[in-house]
């Protein structure tokens, strides 16, 4: 039989059957004098089996090694691990569904720069009041950024110190007049006397844990060059001045 009817025998394309030819998974029949290949019972036996292989998830590669072993022992090894890593993706599944199960019963997680950690949903809750503040807006987002890249133990310690500093008494009003306050040199110069009033009430409301002892303020640090490039420069100017005040009051 020609390629058409093997590959419409067996319930695949005629493409997926010069694929399998090309990987070497289906040998390929010698042509007939009239140039066509000439396909046996052989060919649709071995490209069943691919496409039952195929079906219950194996790799190419994987069918490539089921097939090549005769007595059939390295199918039970196979569809054993993969039984194996479909059991993991099933708990991984089901951890994700909890997880958004959690974020859809509470309406925390669902902010403009979620889905957010519960943790990080909280203490977003706890600075409520500032949601017209530019500057906390920005700040939001890096807290969102760090709640998802920072490994876990990181963001466990980070988002406790944080909630710690906005949870003491007045910490929040501390935190909205910071804002106010950076939010006013939008469009100010680096050299505006307001600068550093809002770096001294900025560095009074940073916890000084938040910044490692002996740590690179500069710009030399490509993290700190591209956040400090994402504020005005007053605001970057502030910012500094403020890590650098509480770098100092830890040593």
């Amino acid at each position: 039989m020609r390629i058409g009817e093997l590959a419409g025998a067996v319930g695949v394309t005629t493409r997926a059957v010069r694929h399998y030819h090309h990987l070497g998974l289906l040998p390929e029949p010698e042509r007939l004098g009239n140039g066509y290949r000439d396909y046996t019972l052989r060919h649709a036996v071995v490209l069943a089996r691919i496409r039952r292989l195929t079906e219950l998830g194996l790799g190419l590669a994987e069918v490539r090694d089921v097939l090549a072993d005769d007595a059939g022992k390295d199918l039970a090894e196979v569809l054993t691990e993969l039984d194996e890593d479909l059991a993991r993706q099933e708990e991984a599944i089901r951890e994700r569904r909890a997880r958004l199960r959690t974020l859809l019963e509470s309406e925390d997680g669902l902010t403009a720069e979620g889905p957010l950690s519960p943790e990080l949903a909280a203490l977003f809750r706890d600075t409520g009041g500032l949601s017209d503040s530019p500057m906390a807006a920005k700040d939001r987002e890096l807290l969102a950024l760090i709640g998802t890249s920072a490994p876990p133990e990181e963001r466990e310690r980070l988002m406790g110190l944080m909630s710690g500093a906005v949870g003491a008494p007045g910490g929040a009003e501390r935190a909205v007049a910071v804002y106010r306050l950076l939010d006013e040199l939008a469009d100010a110069g680096p050299d505006d006397p307001r600068v550093e009033e809002a770096a001294r009430a900025l560095a009074a409301c940073v916890p000084a844990e938040l910044v490692a002892e002996g740590a690179e303020l500069d710009e030399s640090d490509s993290f700190l060059r591209a956040f400090y490039a994402d504020f005005a420069p007053a605001q970057a100017e502030a910012i500094r001045r403020a890590l650098r005040i509480v770098a100092e009051g830890r040593s």
